[in-house]
């Protein structure tokens, strides 16, 4: 095998080990809207927001005091 015939196998088998990493993550606002985020979002910042990535790639900033709660994902 060629080191370009190795190279798929290796991608493949990286992408495996980086999606075994990430957790779902649900958020829910009071209002009832709920966003499913690919990680965990980062907690609550100086300013006093939530910051994630939904799974469609948007970037989401939401108030704290909007958030119900954080859960992972059954």
């Amino acid at each position: 095998m060629t080191i370009r015939g190795l190279g798929l196998p290796v991608a493949w088998v990286c992408c495996a080990l980086l999606a075994g990493c990430s957790t779902s993550t649900v958020v829910t606002l009071q209002n009832g809207t709920q966003y499913v985020t690919k990680d965990a979002p980062k907690t609550k910042s100086k300013d006093g927001f939530y910051e994630f990535e939904d799974i469609s790639g948007k970037a989401v900033k939401v108030r704290a005091d909007e958030v119900a709660t954080v859960k992972e994902e059954d």
